[in-house]
């Protein structure tokens, strides 16, 4: 059966021949082109009306590959602050503890030229916390009835006086500052002589002298020492320095006011003396007439 269509249908050669003769044509441009480079001109030509096309066409991968490449800078960049800033705390915190270490460190050594002019056996002991409250000034250490340490015993810092040991526990202990209001310590002044007791001022941070006489030699600047006569402060430890003297409410007396000594309220190294307090004094027997007087009597 004759497949072929019909002669209507029937225009220029068959497809066989055209692909053929297109390959011809294409190997014997290609030759002509390599040996002499007739179709250069034109490949420029198409070239150069392309460059546009082409980079129309690459502008969307451009922006892509920048708008990615600027969020990958951003992360970066917030990583880098985020390590720097970790960084900056670390060393900060570092040099913090540096500068408490080195600050503890001198104090410790006042503390054990503290503890080398003192004849009396001592402890060094570090403040817990502060329990201060409306009514009184006391600190917590961490010495207690296991490293001698006994109420009475007094305690100082590397600038002098700092309180008494009032309460002892095993492992623990309160001192009560010489700023209580309470407290009180036998002290003269350096300059005179002068004996007499310092009190806990009603001003927060201060001590006072009460009950001195108009008479009293005494001025601004005055230091004052403890006086030693009640057996359990050693003699010579700085108390603090006379910082007003003034008419007191009655005419008889002088309102003196000081300044302790010893960094009262900053101090975090402590030393108790441990020294034994004094033991009360038993009680007088009683006569034997007069106790056979009461016998008579009854």
């Amino acid at each position: 059966m004759d497949r072929s269509p019909p002669p209507f249908f029937k225009q220029g050669p068959s497809a066989n021949v055209r692909l053929a003769f297109f390959s011809l044509l294409a190997i014997a441009l290609l030759i002509v082109d390599a040996r002499f480079e007739t179709m250069s001109k034109l490949r420029q030509g198409i070239a150069t009306v392309l460059y546009p096309v082409q980079r129309t066409l690459l502008v969307p991968r451009e922006l892509a590959g920048t708008a990615g490449g600027y969020f990958v800078e951003i992360d970066r960049l917030r990583a880098e602050n985020a390590e720097m800033r970790r960084i900056e705390a670390t060393n900060a915190r570092t040099l913090l503890q540096a500068e408490q270490l080195a600050s503890e460190n001198a104090q410790l050594r006042q503390l054990l030229g503290m503890r080398e002019r003192t004849p009396v056996r001592t402890t060094v002991a570090e403040v817990l916390y502060d329990a201060r409250d409306a009514f009184s000034r006391t600190l917590v250490v961490d010495r207690g009835q296991q490293h001698g340490v006994q109420a009475g015993q007094p305690v100082i810092d590397a600038h002098g006086v700092i309180g008494q040991v009032t309460r002892a526990h095993p492992l623990s202990s309160e001192v009560t500052l010489v700023t209580d209001r309470n407290s009180t310590v036998p002290v003269e002044v350096r300059r005179t002589g002068a004996r007499t007791l310092a009190w806990g001022g009603s001003l927060p941070g201060t001590i006072e002298l009460r009950f001195l006489p108009v008479v009293t030699d005494i001025r601004e600047g005055d230091e004052l020492v403890t006086s030693g006569l009640d057996g359990l402060f050693p003699p010579g430890l700085p108390v603090g320095r006379v910082s007003s003297v003034a008419p007191g409410s009655t005419s008889a007396f002088l309102s003196v006011r000081a300044t302790p000594a010893a960094r009262v309220e900053r101090t975090k190294l402590l030393l108790i003396l441990l020294a034994e307090p004094p033991a009360q004094a038993p009680p007088a027997p009683e006569p034997k007439d007069s106790s056979a007087r009461r016998a008579r009597r009854g």
